[in-house]
C-alpha cells in the first residue's frame, strides 16, 4: 500500500512540453543566402544549382513569405527577413525542390541592382551549414534532457505498466544524502524504502519494539529534534539495538534502516514477533497535523529479505469466546500487546479507537476504551481455539486473527475498559500458560493493582488474582518484562515507570521500579535510594537480554520542565536491582537467551539468561539465587483458574560435572525443594514473623486456660455459698436470710431496724453490682456472727450476692483469684 497520499498529476505529452518551451526558445534563423541568375544563364549552372539543392528532401521556409514570392517576384525583400521568424516544416510538398521552380529563383530586386558574387554565395552557404549544425547539436541536447527528467517520473505510472509510489507531490522531497533509495517489487508492487532512519534525535517515546535473536527492532513513534518541537513528531522511523556484544549508553550502537514507504507512521501500536518476522498492528495517526488514517493492512517485516509486504482487509475467525467472525479487523492504539512466539501468537489487550486509529470516525466523535483481547495466530501455526484451525491445520500467509470478547469475567461489570496498560506472558499453570494484565485506565478511573486480571490461554477465560504487600500507585503507560529463575519455580515481572494522569495538565512522570514475583502474587518495591536514577518517563519501552532491561525513550514531560533532550538509552541489572552505565553483554547462551536448563523447552522464558533471583525477592518467596522458591502458591489464595489447579513449569539444574545441583518441588508443596534446605540467601523475615505470631497465640491461650479454672472455682464457691444460706433459712434462721439478696423494700426496712434498735453502731454498707447492700452490721462483743461460724464469711464482700462471670475473671483476674485463696 502506498503511504504517500498526494495525488498524482499526470505528466505533460511531448507536443504540449515544446508548445510551452516555443515561447521562451527562439528558433536560430536559418541563412540560406542564394543569388537568383538571369533565365540566360547556361543550362549547365542551373543543373548545379539543383544538385546542390537535393540536401533533404524536406525545406524550411516561412510560410507567408513563401506565398508572397509565388505571387511578387518584385516584392523587395532581403534574405535576413525571409527567415526572421520561427520557421514551419512542409511536410506535404513534392520530394524534390526541384518542382518549387518559383521558390528556386532568386528574387529580382526593383532597383536593378547586381546580384551577388559566387564567393559571396560560397560564404553564405557555410555560414548556414555552420548555423544549421549548431542548431542541431543544441536541438539534441535538449531533446536528451527531456528523455532524462521524463523516463525517470514515467517509471513510476502504468504507462510503462508498473504501478508504485508517485514521487511527484509536496511529499517527494529532495533524496537525502544519509542513503540512497531502494525500490522493490512485493506482489506486483513497488515497494519504495525511503532514507535511511536518522539515529540523531532528541527525544523518542510512544515507540513499537520487538527483540528477535538478539536484535532490538524500533519502529515509528514520536521524535523531536529541538527541545522545545510540539508538533509534527510522528515517523516511519526503523531502527535496531545490537545486544549480542557490550556498549555504552551514551553510544549504543544503534543503526537506522531504509524507512518503508508502506507502513504508515504511527504511534502506541505494537510490533508482534515470531522468530524470523516481525507484524505491525494498530497505532495512532498524527494529530498534529491531522492525518486521516487508512483502512488497517498487516504489514509483515521478513527479517532475512529485509522486505515490507502488505495482507489488506483482514478479518476475524470464530472460535472460543470470540465474535461471530467474519468481521473486519479495526486498528486500535495505546493497547498492551505481547508476543508469544513459542505458540506462534501475538495478543493485543484493550486500547482504544478513535478519529486518528479508524477511517470515517468524526473528530466530534469522543474515543471508545476497549476491553477485548485481539489475537493473531502467525502464518504456519495451528490453534485449537479457532475453527478455522481446527483438525490441525495451519495459519495461511496472512495469519487468523480472533477476537475474544466473552471470556468468562470479561463481559461483567468487574471487568473495565482500559488502555495504556501492560500484559505479560507467564509459562505453566494451564496448558499453554498465563496471560498477566497490570496497570492502564481512562480519563476518569483507574485499574487498581491490588487485584490483577489473568487470561488462561487455553481455555480463553479471564480470572481475576488478589495480590499482596504494598502495591504500586495508580499509573499508565508503564513498560515490563518477565524472567524466569533458573529452575523455573518463580517468575518475576519487572514494571517501571509510567505516568498519573489525575490532576489533567499536570501528570506525573514515574521512575520507580516494582517486582511482582508469581505464583505467590506479591508486590516488592526495588529500592533505588543513592542511584543514578533516569528521569521519571512514560511511553517508553524495555526489552530484556542477557538479565539486563533495556530501556528505550520515553516522555519526560513537557519542555518547561527544564530536561531538555534526553538521550533515551538506559539499562538495568534485574539481579543486581542496580542502574548501569553500559550494558554487558554474557557470552554463552542460545538464539531465545533462555536459562540453560530451559534451553531445551520452547517454553523458557526468552531474555533470562544469566539471570539469578534477586535477594529481596528470596526473601519473601524463600530459596535463593537459582530458585528453589519455599512460597508455591498465591499468598492470597486463588479460588478458580489456573492458579488454583495448575503448577509452574520446572527444571532440574546440573553443574558443569553433571551432577544436580537443585530440584524444584512441584506447586502447592508444604515441603521446601532440596536448594531451600541448603541454606538461605539472607534472614527469612517470613518465619521470623510467623514464630512471633505463634507464640503469642500459645501465650494467649494459656491465659485463657488459666482463667477458665480460676472461674470454675470461683463458681463453685459461690454456688457453696448460696446453697448454705438457703438451709439456714429452711431451718428457721431469720436473721441469716441476710445471705440472700433482698429486695428493695426488704433492705430499706432493715436498714431501718438496725439504725433504730442498734443506735450505738454504724451499719457498714457495700455496694454490689444490682445496687443494693447486702453485707449485714457488724456483731457486738459476745455475740456470734450473723449466719453462724462459718468459712464462708472471709469471702461475703467479695462475692457481694452476685453469680461471677467470665468476663469478670478475664478483666480482673487478681480478685478472682484472691477469693478462690481466701476460701
Amino acid at each position: 500500500m502506498d503511504n504517500d497520499t498526494t495525488p498524482s498529476r499526470p505528466l505533460p505529452s511531448d507536443t504540449q512540453y515544446l508548445n510551452v518551451k516555443a515561447h521562451s526558445v527562439r528558433t536560430r534563423p536559418i541563412h540560406t543566402h542564394t543569388q537568383s541568375l538571369p533565365s540566360e544563364q547556361s543550362s549547365k549552372h542551373a543543373a548545379s544549382r539543383r544538385r546542390r539543392s537535393k540536401v533533404s528532401i524536406f525545406k524550411e521556409l516561412d510560410v507567408d513569405t513563401m506565398l508572397d514570392a509565388r505571387t511578387s517576384h518584385a516584392h523587395k525583400t532581403t534574405i535576413n527577413s525571409l527567415t526572421s521568424r520561427p520557421t514551419q516544416r512542409l511536410r506535404n510538398q513534392p520530394d524534390s525542390f526541384g518542382s518549387l521552380k518559383s521558390d528556386d529563383a532568386s528574387p529580382i530586386y526593383s532597383d536593378g541592382s547586381k546580384c551577388l558574387g559566387w564567393s559571396e554565395l560560397t560564404t553564405s552557404e557555410n555560414e548556414w551549414i555552420t548555423s544549421w549544425r549548431e542548431f542541431s547539436s543544441s536541438r539534441l541536447m535538449m531533446l536528451a534532457l527531456i528523455l532524462l527528467v521524463a523516463i525517470p517520473l514515467l517509471y513510476d505510472t502504468p504507462l510503462l505498466g508498473r504501478a508504485g509510489p508517485s514521487i511527484i507531490g509536496a511529499k517527494a522531497g529532495v533524496i537525502m544524502t544519509s542513503g540512497s533509495q531502494k525500490k522493490d517489487f512485493v506482489d506486483g508492487k513497488l515497494v519504495t524504502r525511503q532514507a535511511i532512519t536518522d539515529t540523531n534525535v532528541c527525544n523518542r517515546w510512544s515507540q513499537q519494539s520487538a527483540l528477535v535473536n538478539g536484535t532490538i527492532y524500533l519502529y515509528g513513534g514520536h521524535t523531536t529534534t529541538t527541545a522545545d518541537q510540539t508538533s509534527n513528531t510522528w515517523n516511519n522511523d526503523f531502527l535496531t539495538i545490537n545486544v549480542t556484544r557490550s556498549w555504552d549508553i551514551s553510544s549504543p550502537g544503534i543503526v537506522g534502516l531504509p524507512q518503508p514507504s508502506g507502513p504508515p507512521p504511527v504511534s502506541n501500536g505494537y510490533l508482534w514477533n515470531s522468530y524470523d518476522t516481525l507484524y505491525l498492528y494498530g497505532g495512532e495517526y498524527s494529530s498534529d497535523p491531522i492525518t486521516t488514517p487508512s483502512p488497517y493492512s498487516l504489514w509483515q517485516y521478513d527479517i532475512a529479505s529485509s522486505k515490507w509486504t502488505e495482507t489488506r482487509s483482514p478479518h476475524t475467525s470464530a472460535g472460543n469466546n470470540s465474535d461471530g467472525g467474519d468481521q473486519p479487523v479495526l486498528g486500535s492504539a495505546e493497547g498492551a500487546g505481547i508476543s508469544v512466539p513459542e505458540l506462534g501468537r501475538g495478543f493485543y489487550f484493550a486500547g482504544h479507537q478513535d478519529a486518528f486509529t479508524t477511517p470515517g470516525w468524526s473528530l466530534q466523535v469522543y474515543r471508545v476504551y476497549l476491553k477485548s483481547l485481539l489475537e493473531f495466530t502467525f502464518p504456519g501455526h495451528g490453534n485449537d481455539g479457532v475453527q478455522s484451525l481446527s483438525g490441525g491445520n495451519t495459519a495461511g500467509s496472512g495469519g487468523v486473527w480472533r477476537n475474544v470478547t466473552q471470556g468468562g469475567i470479561q463481559d461483567t461489570a468487574l471487568f473495565p475498559n482500559r488502555a495504556d496498560g501492560v500484559i505479560l506472558y507467564v509459562p505453566g499453570y494451564g496448558v499453554d500458560g498465563i496471560l498477566v494484565s497490570m496497570a492502564g485506565g481512562t480519563n476518569e478511573s483507574f485499574t487498581q493493582m491490588n487485584v490483577i486480571d489473568v487470561y488462561d490461554v487455553a481455555s480463553s477465560t479471564w480470572y481475576r488474582q488478589s495480590t499482596s504487600g504494598a502495591y504500586p500507585v495508580l499509573r499508565v503507560n508503564p513498560c515490563a518484562v518477565a524472567l524466569s529463575a533458573p529452575d523455573g519455580s518463580s517468575t518475576n515481572i519487572y514494571m517501571y515507570g509510567g505516568q498519573n494522569l489525575i490532576p489533567y495538565g499536570n501528570q506525573t512522570q514515574y521512575s520507580d521500579m516494582w517486582i511482582l514475583t508469581i505464583p505467590s502474587f506479591t508486590w516488592i518495591q526495588v529500592d533505588t535510594n543513592g542511584q543514578s536514577v533516569p528521569p521519571g518517563r512514560t511511553g517508553h519501552t524495555c526489552n530484556v537480554w542477557d538479565g539486563q532491561i533495556v530501556v528505550v525513550g520515553g516522555y519526560t514531560g513537557p519542555p518547561s520542565n527544564g530536561l531538555g533532550c534526553d538521550s533515551g538509552f538506559y539499562v538495568f541489572n534485574a539481579t543486581s536491582l542496580q542502574w548501569q552505565n553500559n550494558y554487558n553483554s554474557l557470552s554463552g547462551g542460545d538464539t531465545q537467551n533462555q536459562q540453560i536448563s530451559q534451553q531445551k523447552d520452547a517454553s523458557g522464558i526468552s531474555g533470562s539468561y544469566g539471570y539469578q533471583v534477586p535477594v529481596p525477592v528470596q526473601s519473601v518467596i524463600g530459596g535463593k539465587g537459582s530458585g528453589g522458591a519455599t512460597v508455591t502458591a498465591p499468598a492470597e489464595s486463588a479460588t478458580a483458574g489456573p492458579l488454583a489447579t495448575g503448577k509452574p513449569i520446572t527444571y532440574t539444574l546440573t553443574g558443569s560435572n553433571g551432577a544436580v545441583v537443585t530440584e524444584t518441588g512441584t506447586v502447592f508443596s508444604t515441603t521446601g525443594s532440596s536448594a531451600s534446605n541448603n541454606g538461605k540467601g539472607g534472614p527469612n523475615i517470613g518465619a521470623i514473623v510467623a514464630g512471633v505470631v505463634a507464640g503469642c497465640f500459645a501465650i494467649l491461650a494459656a491465659y485463657l486456660g488459666f482463667c477458665a479454672w480460676v472461674y470454675r472455682r470461683q463458681l463453685a464457691l459461690y454456688k457453696n455459698h448460696v446453697a448454705m444460706t438457703q438451709r439456714a433459712a429452711a431451718a428457721g434462721g431469720g436473721e441469716k436470710s441476710a445471705f440472700l439478696p433482698p429486695t428493695s423494700s426488704e433492705g430499706s426496712s432493715a436498714r431501718n431496724k438496725y439504725s433504730t434498735d442498734q443506735s450505738s453502731r454504724k451499719a457498714a454498707s457495700g455496694t454490689g453490682s444490682s445496687g443494693y447492700t447486702a453485707v449485714p452490721p457488724l456483731p457486738l462483743a459476745g455475740e456470734a456472727p450473723v449466719g453462724g461460724y462459718s468459712t464462708a464469711n472471709s469471702s461475703i464482700e467479695d462475692l457481694s450476692g452476685v453469680e461471677p462471670s467470665f468476663v469478670g475473671v478475664l478483666l480482673n483476674p487478681r480478685r478472682s483469684l484472691r477469693v478462690i485463696n481466701r476460701d
